[in-house]
């Protein structure tokens, strides 16, 4: 009768190699179904005495392809990239970008005159110079302290 010792250590590499198994399977379908997720664009909110301004990263993008609505209290942004498919390309792409539509409602933190409101985009970058309301520029509040 032949004695064969017991070694801990393969049971552990047993596991090890089932787990990484199972890791892997997951792994790629969990990016995958991440890439598919819609992006929304970064915003920078900057308030001055006379504005707020309004930073949005949307690179790649035409103006055209904006659109831009401003209520007395909100932004909305839409738009969306279009993949851009040559049918002679014979080459395999693989891309990390996102190509899909878009949407992203940012609240201000102040009434602004959406009537008044500028923007520029360039380089990527979407600026809006929302104005605020008059009322709220100017406004004061006089602090009674309760004499007695």
């Amino acid at each position: 009768m032949t004695v064969i010792r017991y070694n801990s250590w393969k049971e552990i590499d047993t596991l090890e190699r089932r787990v990484n198994l199972l890791v892997e399977g997951f792994i790629p379908n969990t990016l995958k179904e991440l890439t598919n997720v819609p992006k929304i664009p970064a915003a920078e909110i900057i308030e001055t005495d006379d504005a707020v301004i309004l930073k949005l990263e949307v690179p790649g993008m035409e103006a055209k392809d904006l659109d831009i609505q401003v209520t007395e209290d909100a932004v909305s942004i839409s738009g969306e990239r279009k993949f851009q498919h040559k049918e002679e390309d014979k080459a395999k792409t693989k891309s990390e970008f996102y190509y899909g539509q878009f949407q992203r409602v940012i609240p201000l933190p102040v009434p602004i005159q959406n009537t008044k409101v500028t923007a520029d985009y360039k380089d990527g970058i979407l600026h809006l110079n929302l104005p605020k309301l008059v009322e709220e520029k100017n406004k004061v509040v006089k602090i009674n302290l309760g004499e007695n």
